[in-house]
């Protein structure tokens, strides 16, 4: 199979029940923001020496490939799915325990603080943000009618949380200090 097929070149896309929508569709935009947000990480992963949070990322980067098919997917949820392509509470509440963990190495947060510190957290910080508007995508979808998983929005609300946490640790570890705003 050739990379490219040449059916987009009308500004189109198929979404995977075969529907033809424009580029700029709702349910693209929010799937984009995930793919973009994959992508930071497989960047924030390529300036990380720590392995147990390349680990970490390594398996959120799979959990966004299966929000990202349930996102592309309008009768997802309709049919029986692969099950690398959906996501759990136990997911979500996993993701809180690695938070907790984390957070047992930081000091008290008692201000805000300005994102930056190593490459690696700067890039997590950044990512923190990607995910962010990816979160407001999909809830955007879910208010334009079209049915999200609850579990997609929690997913995605408390993945936020984590990737700030993880750039906190990461400069943390790094000896960066982090700035009080």
């Amino acid at each position: 199979m050739k990379i490219y097929t040449k059916t987009g070149d009308k500004g189109e896309t198929g979404l995977f029940d075969g529907t033809r929508v424009p580029k700029h569709d709702p349910r693209v935009e929010a799937y984009g923001e995930v793919d973009e947000l994959n992508a930071l990480l497989g960047t924030v992963r390529a300036f990380l020496a720590d392995e147990e949070i390349g680990g970490i990322l390594a398996a959120i980067q799979r959990d966004l490939f299966a929000i990202g098919a349930q996102l592309a997917d309008p009768k997802f949820g309709e049919k029986k799915r692969k099950e690398k392509a959906t996501l759990n509470e136990a997911r979500v509440k996993e993701m809180e325990q690695i938070i907790d963990r984390c957070e047992v190495e930081l000091p008290p947060l008692k201000h805000f603080i300005l994102p930056g510190g190593s490459h690696a957290g700067s890039l997590l910080h950044l990512a923190r943000t990607v995910c962010r508007r990816a979160e407001r995508r999909t809830i955007a979808l879910k208010h334009q009618g079209i049915p999200v998983s609850p579990i997609l929005i929690m997913y995605v609300n408390r993945l936020s949380d984590l990737l700030f946490v993880l750039a906190r640790v990461v400069n943390q570890r790094q000896g960066m200090p982090e700035v009080a705003w």
